[in-house]
């Protein structure tokens, strides 16, 4: 394995547990309004990384994968500290950042640039392709965060409450598989070659699944910190 693999994966994994505990942190500091712009921000953020091919533990993988996986994070703190509406409205939330920031991108490229301008060609190799990268991502999106949010609250009456890491792992698991699947489909067939696309498909679930297992001890510290965050938050709606 060269410097390059290693250098990457390596920083891809210290990227993975400052992006946790970011997730965590600004639970503490912001309760349930926190969580919800780490979504929205996550989602905006990974549509823009996944344009990028990295090689990780020697595949070729798109970035994004870290960011994206945090939100599984998030909307499950939502459910189990808030509830299944409170996890949906969140996911609804993080839909409507994508459409917006692709709406605005793609209004902002049509416009003549200036001869002083050093932007338009980057912007247009970014966002240029954002519409179709969009299309699979909402698709992705809604399809995989609404499962998960229903397999959470599944599991989580299933076993009485008991076994949040169960809950945590089993839904966010199979929610990645339909993720990564309907995803790679829409967004990416076809825009690299097929033994590319493959490694691409495999790797990117195999990240995905990689956060899920590592995010597991902390949905038990934002747990473990929401009885303060509500008492927080509620006192804000008494004073409010």
């Amino acid at each position: 394995m060269g410097y390059e693999v290693l250098y990457n994966s390596a920083l891809w994994f210290g990227f993975l547990i400052l992006n946790l505990i970011v997730v965590v942190v600004v639970y503490r500091y912001f309760g349930k309004a926190g969580l919800y712009m780490v979504i929205v921000a996550s989602v905006i953020t990974a549509n823009i990384q996944v344009l990028k091919t990295v090689r990780l533990f020697g595949l070729i993988s798109t970035l994004g994968n870290v960011i994206y996986g945090c939100v599984f994070l998030a909307t499950d703190i939502l459910s189990e500290v808030y509830g299944k509406k409170s996890a949906q409205r969140g996911v609804w939330l993080g839909f409507a950042g994508m459409v917006l920031v692709t709406v605005w991108m793609q209004i902002s490229l049509i416009f003549i640039p200036d001869a002083s301008d050093f932007a338009q060609e980057s912007l247009e190799t970014i966002f240029g392709i954002m519409p179709r990268i969009m299309a699979g991502s909402i698709l992705a999106y809604l399809l995989s965060q609404h499962h998960d949010v229903l397999a959470f609250h599944y599991w989580k009456n299933k076993t009485e409450g008991r076994f949040l890491w169960l809950r945590n792992n089993a839904s966010t698991m199979v929610s990645q598989i339909i993720d990564t699947v309907a995803f790679s489909l829409v967004a990416l067939w076809g825009v690299f070659e097929i033994d590319v696309w493959w490694q691409i498909l495999l790797t990117t679930y195999l990240m995905k699944w990689i956060v899920a297992v590592v995010d597991t001890p902390f949905i038990y510290l934002a747990k473990r910190l929401s009885k303060s965050v509500l008492k927080k938050e509620l006192a804000l709606l008494v004073v409010e």
